[in-house]
């Protein structure tokens, strides 16, 4: 979508985070006129990583160094081994540990 009174000549600013096995990993796209944001682009490599080596995923407005979701593939029966910080349970689907690797 293009504004109406923009130039049509005008490109777009992409940007393509690419994982170690050769897969696109994220695809932000901005609008000529607006700035990209290196603290989301920091905070999405830093998310990749961590859910690539570890089995969490992050929540909305994840911030480096708080707690994770643990998925929801681990039993409760290999939590402690798998996460030695514990855990905390809100749902029976939804279980939040410390990011393990700080």
């Amino acid at each position: 979508m293009i504004h109406p009174n923009a130039n049509d000549t005008f490109t777009v600013r992409s940007v393509f985070i690419i994982g170690a096995d050769k897969k696109v990993k994220l695809i932000l796209t901005y609008p000529a006129s607006t700035g990209r944001n290196f603290d989301e682009l920091l905070r999405v490599i830093d998310s990749l990583q961590l859910t690539a080596n570890y089995s969490v995923a992050t929540p909305a407005n994840w911030k480096d160094g708080q707690d994770v979701v643990i998925s929801p593939s681990i039993k409760d029966e290999d939590i402690p081994a798998k996460f030695p910080k514990g855990f905390n349970r809100i749902k029976y689907y939804l279980r939040m540990t410390p990011q393990p690797n700080k």
